[in-house]
């Protein structure tokens, strides 16, 4: 199971243009600071997010 969303985490972010390492790192980086009580905050995570640095996005 948790390779599965694993997997999953990695395709979307290639389906977003993103960079699946970069995305990963900021993920990990990002999360155990989280705000819970932001509703917001979560969203500004996914991989389809305009607020996701630069860094995350795949070189063409």
């Amino acid at each position: 199971r948790a390779s599965a969303i694993t997997y999953s985490i990695i395709e979307t972010a290639k389906e977003n243009g993103l960079n699946p390492f970069q995305y990963l790192s900021y993920l990990f980086e990002r999360l155990p600071n989280l705000d819970p009580t932001d509703g917001n905050a979560l969203d500004q995570l996914l991989p389809w997010s305009d607020s996701l640095p630069p860094a995350c996005r795949a070189s063409k």
